[in-house]
């Protein structure tokens, strides 16, 4: 590590140095999916950017416990925790049980992260498996007189708990004004105190499919106690990290907050981290507007806004080059750029083993090496290490074409940063299935073709397999020690 690890935290919005690497252990802990439809892009771009905060963790040295949840009950339909679980749901509306939709969408979950070479999780905790740490919790609040019950349901009163703790502290936003506009709008809302006020546990209605029993009969319970829960039982009553989407802070992560000084008086993590949201062609993706896509329709190109289809890798390369709290658009022409810059990435790794040695470098491998270091330091900035990492690439096809030298040393430094940076660090690895070995393969047949007709002198057509080559993007270089290819 060249210089000191700063993170933006998104409680205090500053850039804070982290902790030194003689307390090695590290504690995240990241929001996960709810299971009732297929995972969306933001929530990949979201544990994208969590991937490499635990990679480059874990890179560093730091002994790191991710923890990320699944919520398979009590996502409500709304914030003001009215409505119907959304898995219940759909459970209902396609007459399966619970656990089959939340198995259904699981195992889509865990495949499309698995597409974009995300690591597991240290552990995956699920709400419905957590349900006595949820009642404990909601009864330690209740003993603290935060909680108040009405006919089974359990509400977290806010109001109160405002005159003690900071409840807008992670949103900014003004607890007096919020106030102000819900308390003339309790009508027909009899069951709790303040419009504000969220469950902690719902009273389950008849026709309500999961329920549990406890001490307020049974019920189910609400959408943020879980993570509260689980973070407090895996990472302790103060942690290091919690991250998720920047969606979640004003409702989710306020009352996660909200929760844990309730129970624990303190504040559970040190650090909060936010990812921002996804565009396409400059709007907002959303449903409505018809320009949110499915990861499978993006690899496929099946939706109607895309030209073609983009491979997982082209995809996470594409979105490492937009910092994790910058909105991150979607266009052909920019995945198409992506495309590109990630097989420039991938054939100058592959070149950087072979290059020729000299007494003599030319090339300032620890600088290059410090830049990139300093960028992913810098708030975990994927976008400046890449710029540097290209810098290398043109530092290892510049020393490829002869025109700068490097020493042994140098160049096992340039080897070791461009594998541990590429594919430690940021995840890119070599296309499969109809990707690398057949282009290879394919590509081995063509040269020793092209080589049979340089042996006859026929090199109009020599030069016409290398011109047509060369126009799908495949360059041909014929050098005293043979022949070698890119594919820009």
């Amino acid at each position: 590590m060249t210089s000191e690890l700063k993170i933006y935290n998104t409680l205090t919005r500053e850039k804070e140095i982290f902790k030194p690497l003689n307390a090695p252990h590290v504690g995240l802990y990241v929001c996960g999916p709810t299971l009732y439809s297929h995972a969306h892009l933001g929530n990949c771009r979201t544990f994208l950017s969590f991937d490499i905060v635990f990679r480059y963790l874990k890179h560093l040295g730091y002994q790191v416990r991710y923890v990320r949840n699944i919520t398979d009950v009590g996502h409500l339909e709304s914030d003001a925790d009215e409505g119907e679980d959304k898995i219940a749901k759909r459970a209902r509306l396609e007459k399966l049980e619970p656990m089959e939709i939340v198995q259904l969408y699981a195992v889509d979950f865990h495949k499309v992260l698995d597409d974009f070479n995300l690591l597991p999780p240290s552990i995956e905790p699920t709400a419905s498996g957590h349900i006595i740490e949820q009642i404990e919790m909601t009864k330690k609040i209740m003993e603290n007189g935060l909680a108040y019950e009405v006919d089974g349901t359990i509400w977290f009163d806010v109001e109160k708990f405002a005159k003690t703790y900071p409840y807008t502290e992670l949103s900014g936003r003004n607890l007096d004004e919020m106030l102000d506009g819900t308390r003339d709008n309790l009508e027909g809302q009899s069951e709790k105190r303040g419009r504000l006020d969220f469950a902690l546990w719902k009273k389950a209605k008849p026709e309500h499919i999961m329920r549990w029993p406890s001490p307020w009969g049974e019920g189910f319970p609400g959408w943020h106690i879980e993570c509260s829960a689980m973070s407090t039982k895996y990472l302790g009553e103060e942690f290091d990290i919690h991250g998720g989407g920047m969606d979640l802070i004003p409702t989710h992560h306020t009352n996660e907050i909200a929760q844990h000084q309730a129970c624990h008086h303190k504040s559970p993590a040190r650090v909060w981290m936010h990812t921002n949201m996804l565009t396409v062609n400059g709007q907002k993706m959303s449903k409505s507007l018809g320009n949110s896509f499915l990861p499978h329709e993006l690899f496929t190109g099946s939706h109607k806004l895309l030209e073609r289809g983009y491979s997982p890798m082209t995809v996470r390369f594409f979105m490492l080059q937009a910092h994790y709290r910058s909105t991150l658009d979607f266009s052909n022409t920019a995945l198409q750029a992506a495309e590109k810059g990630y097989q420039r990435l991938m054939n100058a790794l592959k070149l950087v083993g072979g290059l020729k040695t000299s007494d003599t470098s030319t090339c300032r491998i620890a600088e290059l090496k410090a830049d990139i270091y300093n960028a992913l330091n810098d708030d975990f900035n994927t976008s400046v290490a890449i710029a540097g990492l290209f810098e290398g690439v043109r530092i290892i096809n510049s020393i490829n074409d002869g025109k700068d030298t490097i020493t042994t040393s140098d160049k096992d430094l340039l080897q070791k940063l461009f594998k541990e940076i590429t594919e430690d660090v940021l995840g890119l690895k070599e296309e499969s299935g109809a990707g690398s070995d057949k282009v290879d393969g394919l590509m081995n047949l063509i040269l020793e073709l092209r080589k049979d007709v340089r042996a006859k002198k026929d090199f109009a057509t020599s030069d016409k397999i290398r011109d047509e080559l060369l126009k799908v993007g495949i360059q041909v270089k014929d050098g005293k020690d043979g022949v070698t290819w890119t594919s820009n």
